[in-house]
């Protein structure tokens, strides 16, 4: 007898697609005879850990033959201590996309509806959709910001259990005002929660950030999701918190695996958060960074979407599937916009001054052979 696996998983799976990261850098290499790629499609902090952090996280290694129990309340204690919050709201996890997977199986029953900003980072649809949901997508107004009244209104239409918003989006890296959020906020329908996705709040302009931890405080249906992978250079230890009502942390932990997070990430976060005084140093620099290069795509042309995150997106007027893969013929990575249903777009990683650059040089000369070749294909 012969199991047919199609059959044996859940039919929500059927005809989704696994995440796929692409080619590895060292593949891209290899193909095209690079001795250096400079990645600038993943939003990664280019930048690095904080200076000490790598040392600390090395030492913890000795350790790695205990759980993480104490390990997790230390991190929560100096993350609760950064954030001004208890640390009985805040929940460690494997990275935001381990928080998502964990509220899905917490939250979404087949049939439930969730409400999507169209554009915004894919896993979200990913994840609801396995678990059963239904997926109401609203597009973005004519700037490419999120339309959250659209949004509640869909959500009040649907009878939506959650809203998922992005702030600052992917991939515009547009943000949420005051005003429009609290609007939002009180036009949700009863029995609706809104996620929201703050990867790169730490980028934000102190003046204009919302402060969600007050919602969370006030008793408000928010849950927020965050992550060291950004501006603290964390990406490949896989670090992220939600920070949430206390009663729903407690039901949130009955679905993740005990101890998802391992010693080295949590020592890695906890040394990160005592050298929490160079956030602002990198915000600021991620700020000239973009300021940089949105002056020198202007220059070409381009559309550019204002941006409060460490990408930019813009609008280059040529075929972004082609043009991405010549740049990456020249060593360098960005993100083809036609992923997100943007074509003509890209979205760049900011990093050094000096990279900056560079890339514009780059994008530059690439952008005229893609519109030299087009102009010649239709004469």
């Amino acid at each position: 007898m012969t199991t047919t696996w199609s059959e044996f998983v859940k039919r929500s799976l059927l005809g989704l697609e696994p995440y796929s990261p692409g080619p590895s850098v060292a593949e891209l290499r290899a193909r095209y005879g690079l001795d250096e790629i400079v990645k600038l499609d993943w939003n990664e902090g280019l930048l690095g850990p904080f200076p000490g952090v790598l040392e600390v996280t090395a030492a913890e290694l000795a350790n790695a033959w205990m759980y993480p129990e104490q390990a997790y309340a230390d991190f929560r204690a100096a993350l609760g201590d950064w954030l001004g919050i208890p640390p009985e709201r805040i929940v460690p996890a494997h990275g935001i996309q381990a928080l998502v997977a964990s509220l899905s199986a917490a939250a979404i029953l087949p049939g439930d509806r969730v409400v999507l900003p169209a554009p915004t980072y894919g896993l979200y649809a990913q994840v609801f959709t396995a678990a059963g949901a239904s997926i109401e997508r609203v597009p973005a107004a004519p700037d490419l910001r999120l339309d959250l009244e659209r949004m509640a209104a869909a959500a009040d239409r649907t009878g939506a259990k959650l809203v998922v918003v992005c702030d600052p989006n992917n991939p515009t890296g547009s943000l949420v005002e005051r005003a429009e959020w609290d609007a939002f906020l009180d036009a949700l329908p009863d029995r609706c929660a809104v996620v929201v996705d703050e990867a790169y709040v730490e980028y934000v302009d102190p003046a204009r950030a919302l402060g969600r931890e007050r919602d969370v405080a006030d008793g408000r249906p928010v849950i927020l999701f965050r992550t060291f992978s950004k501006i603290f250079g964390l990406a490949g230890l896989r670090l992220g918190y939600a920070v949430v009502h206390e009663d729903l942390r407690a039901l949130i932990d009955v679905v993740q695996e005990p101890f998802n997070v391992n010693r080295a990430a949590l020592a890695a976060g906890k040394a990160s958060l005592a050298r929490a005084d160079l956030v602002a140093e990198r915000r600021a620099q991620a700020a000239r960074a973009r300021d940089l290069l949105a002056l020198r795509l202007e220059e070409l042309g381009a559309t550019v979407y204002r941006s409060q995150a460490n990408f930019l997106l813009a609008d280059l007027g040529v075929d972004d599937i082609v043009l991405t893969e010549r740049l990456a013929r020249r060593g360098y990575l960005v993100r083809a916009g036609s992923e997100f249903g943007l074509g003509g777009h890209v979205r760049i990683t900011v990093g050094p001054d000096g990279v900056m650059a560079r890339v514009a040089d780059e994008l530059a000369a690439v952008r005229f052979e893609v519109a030299e070749s087009a102009g010649t294909e239709q004469t």
